[in-house]
């Protein structure tokens, strides 16, 4: 029996009060509350991701819930340097 790691992702959830930790936390595992900025960080699994979404918004003292954008950024920076490139490029022909 090997195991297996499942996917996860985590889900940036801004609050109106802190009383909405204790009703969020039962979604996923709670990672990280801010207390003066109104928000915490919570993990899910990749599947279930939308669902929990869903059912966190609908929450009483929930602002909004927005998923972590760092699976999808490329850790290699490869479009960032080729902008990078062209400005260059295009500075050289101005002088």
């Amino acid at each position: 029996m090997a195991f297996q790691p499942t996917s996860r992702r985590s889900l940036i959830v801004h609050i109106k009060s802190m009383r909405a930790v204790r009703s969020v936390r039962h979604y996923g595992n709670l990672i990280y509350v801010s207390r003066k900025m109104h928000y915490l960080v919570l993990y899910v699994d990749q599947k279930e991701i939308d669902s929990i979404a869903e059912k966190i918004t609908k929450l009483r003292n929930v602002d909004r819930v927005e998923q972590s954008a760092w699976p999808d950024l490329d850790p290699e920076l490869t479009q960032l340097r080729q902008e990078m490139d062209v400005q260059h490029n295009e500075e050289d022909d101005f002088k």
